[in-house]
């Protein structure tokens, strides 16, 4: 009896400690998975690599391009950056905003590569890198700033319509569609517009003063459009090549050997974002504008 149950308790141990190796053996796994998982499914996700950081369409907000930068500057494994940039600006604050943050960035090279487009605030952006590739055929320059308003003078009168306006100040109600613009509200807009202006142009001159000077980029700071060939030419750019050029001069530039492994974050619009940048976007071509723009138009007959 003594011995039966001895051998009990001998195979109740025995399975307990086959339990336990078990449970031991399965969390070992879990963690695994946990924490190396992602690279046996994408071997991608280890070793160094180039992010893509995409700005495409008018640029009327920074914050998610800002936030992309941010997640690159704090991946390690992430040795260079390139923009891609198909975009004709848009408002000077966001534009401003996203070139002071890849300034910041000083332990990454960061390279430039132009689209279709990558006018006025486009090409502001990319001064920010330190090699800027563009296609042939892509449209950039358009150095200088822009502020419009829609004058409605006219149609207000033959349907009636009238305003009365009390105000502050002399210019509280400058660019009033209502009325005629006075000689002293254009001088003081067209002093303003010259001053963004002349961030824009102090902008090229803090990336490319090595390649340009600051008379030589006045010249061409008339809102003149370039292709990628004359801006080679005019050293407004570096090199010509398309995306798959810069990233591999990237890789070079940083020690990469072999094809390099690339890294973007992914940007898929919500349903409500598509339809409020479509209301932007119809806003900006049929009321009146009143911010300051680096942007590139172009009219429709």
């Amino acid at each position: 009896m003594c011995e039966k149950n001895a051998r009990i308790i001998r195979e109740k141990f025995v399975v307990s400690r086959k339990v336990k190796y078990t449970i031991l053996i399965i969390g070992a796994i879990l963690i695994f998975i946990l924490f190396f998982g992602r690279v046996l499914i994408n071997p991608e996700a280890i070793g160094d690599k180039v992010a893509i950081i995409e700005i495409l369409g008018v640029i009327n907000d920074s914050e998610e391009i800002i936030k992309h930068i941010h997640h690159h500057r704090n991946n390690t494994s992430v040795k260079a950056i390139v923009l891609r940039i198909d975009s004709p600006g848009g408002g000077v604050a966001p534009v401003q905003e996203i070139y002071s943050e890849l300034k910041k960035l000083k332990s990454k090279p960061i390279f430039a590569s132009m689209g279709s487009t990558a006018a006025s605030g486009g090409y502001y952006i990319a001064c920010a890198a330190q090699e800027i590739f563009a296609n042939p055929g892509t449209l950039t320059g358009s150095i200088g700033a822009v502020m419009q308003f829609m004058k409605m003078k006219v149609l207000y009168e033959k349907i009636g319509i009238e305003y009365q306006t009390i105000k502050s100040g002399e210019y509280k109600d400058i660019g009033a569609s209502q009325r005629n613009m006075t000689p002293a509200e254009r001088n003081l807009i067209q002093k303003t517009v010259n001053d963004v202006r002349s961030q824009f142009i102090q902008a090229i001159i803090e990336g490319r003063s090595d390649r340009l000077t600051r008379n030589q980029i006045e010249a061409f700071a008339d809102g003149r459009i370039f292709t990628g060939k004359q801006a080679s030419e005019k050293m407004l750019i570096d090199r010509l090549g398309n995306l798959q050029d810069t990233i591999a001069h990237a890789a070079q530039v940083v020690g990469i050997k072999g094809e390099p492994k690339i890294t973007r974050i992914e940007q898929k619009p919500t349903f409500l974002e598509k339809i409020l940048n479509l209301t932007s976007n119809i806003n900006q071509k049929i009321l009146p504008s009143t911010s300051f723009r680096y942007e590139l138009n172009f009219p429709t007959q």
